[in-house]
């Protein structure tokens, strides 16, 4: 399993960026090839202390492998989707991709 996790700072405008967000960017974001499931939030939970967290949206992405991962973002969907984030990212994205290692409970 390969997953894609993109981490939102405060933007500028909150309800300008969940409204082209929600309507326009996941939407092409659900187009990606070999794309398994994603999720997202724009509810990030305040740090234990009460202060603001550091990120005001999260997505997650999962991918069979880093191959269809690496393939997905290649594509033409995958120009778009990357394209398409200074169209509402006022506040810039932070990117992570990894190769997930499975735990299990003990």
């Amino acid at each position: 399993m390969h997953k894609l996790v993109v981490l939102y700072p405060e933007p500028t405008d909150r309800d300008a960026f969940t409204a082209y967000y929600e309507a326009t960017h996941l939407p092409l974001a659900a187009k990606l090839p070999g794309l398994i499931r994603w999720q997202y939030t724009t509810n990030v939970s305040p740090q234990a202390d009460g202060t603001p967290a550091p990120y005001f949206a999260v997505f997650e992405a999962e991918f069979a492998s880093a191959e269809d991962f690496a393939n997905a973002m290649g594509s033409p969907e995958g120009q778009a989707v990357a394209q398409d984030v200074p169209n509402y990212a006022t506040g810039g994205a932070i990117v992570l991709d990894y190769a997930v290692t499975e735990g299990t409970k003990s």
